[in-house]
């Protein structure tokens, strides 16, 4: 019995190539057929992760959630979202190292998330609480606020690969945030008026404003390894930490952060007294942390 060879379609890649249709998948499709490309997905798609990104989201709706507080004269629900807003910016970069899923999109997203939350969501509610009463000044004020907290981010994202990893340069948006919401929360909770405290405010929030974009060092603590272990004493610190929080909120988390808004000027000021480099951006990539080769 006669018995016939199944002749091959000849392969049109050729033809497809001819044409001038130069589309990836028109010719890996060809040479699917052909049987001389496995089948397959032909481009990998660039996705969107969800787990750090959903923290990133709620970050940003905390800092909306803020500006529509403060329009409601809830000025203490605001300064609440605000630190709720910091609470987790700290989980989302953490999140996606833990969970190996950082990408640029991501960066990108917690910037613009942090410029609402850390930048004009705190300009808007003091100025809504206190700053208003003051006329031109009250609102410079905040725009020196809002336009530094810009200008710190920027400086953030584009310094980030040649500043010591141990300090910040200048003061953290998310710290300078607290440091004007903090006192918004704790004079709302002694029963003070924002009106009689509008110079007060003014020069916190001013402070601020310019302190984000000094070169002045904050500690980081970037240093801490969470994966290490670490003497039983620290656990009762912690647990100590919390208990101290949560006794009176207001008064301690504005205490905490006006110890920090200050620590940077005395880094400052103890370098220079040593000898040592103010400046924590390296001019050498051999460059240590003390600025020495």
């Amino acid at each position: 019995m006669a018995t016939f060879n199944r002749r091959k379609s000849k392969s049109n890649t050729g033809a497809v190539l001819k044409a001038g249709r130069w589309n990836k998948r028109a010719i890996h499709q060809a040479q699917i057929e052909a049987g001389e490309a496995p089948a397959g997905p032909t481009l990998r798609r660039r996705g969107i992760y969800l787990l750090p990104n959903a923290f990133t989201t709620a970050n940003l709706f905390a800092g909306f959630f803020a500006i529509v507080m403060a329009m409601n004269l809830k000025y203490d629900y605001a300064a609440v979202a605000i630190f709720a807003a910091m609470l987790l910016d700290s989980v989302d970069g953490r999140v996606a190292r833990l969970t190996n899923t950082q990408s640029e999109f991501g960066a990108q997203y917690d910037s613009l998330s942090d410029m609402l939350s850390f930048g004009a969501a705190p300009a808007l509610v003091v100025y809504e609480w206190s700053l208003r009463g003051l006329g031109k000044w009250g609102w410079l004020a905040a725009f020196v606020y809002c336009a530094g907290a810009a200008l710190r981010l920027a400086r953030f994202n584009t310094n980030i690969g040649v500043v010591d990893k141990r300090y910040f340069q200048g003061l953290p948006s998310p710290a300078a945030a607290a440091l004007v919401t903090g006192f918004i929360w704790l004079m709302h909770d002694l029963g003070y008026e924002g009106q009689s405290l509008s110079w007060y405010a003014w020069a916190i929030t001013l402070y601020a404003g310019l302190t984000m974009v000094t070169n002045v060092p904050f500690y980081s603590f970037k240093e801490i390894n969470f994966r290490k272990s670490v003497p039983f004493i620290a656990i009762f610190l912690i647990v100590l930490i919390f208990v101290l929080i949560s006794s009176d909120p207001p008064k301690v988390l504005f205490g905490m952060f006006v110890l920090y808004g200050l620590s940077g000027y005395a880094i400052f000021f103890w370098r220079l007294a040593k000898g040592k480099p103010v400046s924590i951006v390296q001019t050498s990539e051999h460059e240590n942390h003390d600025g020495k080769d």
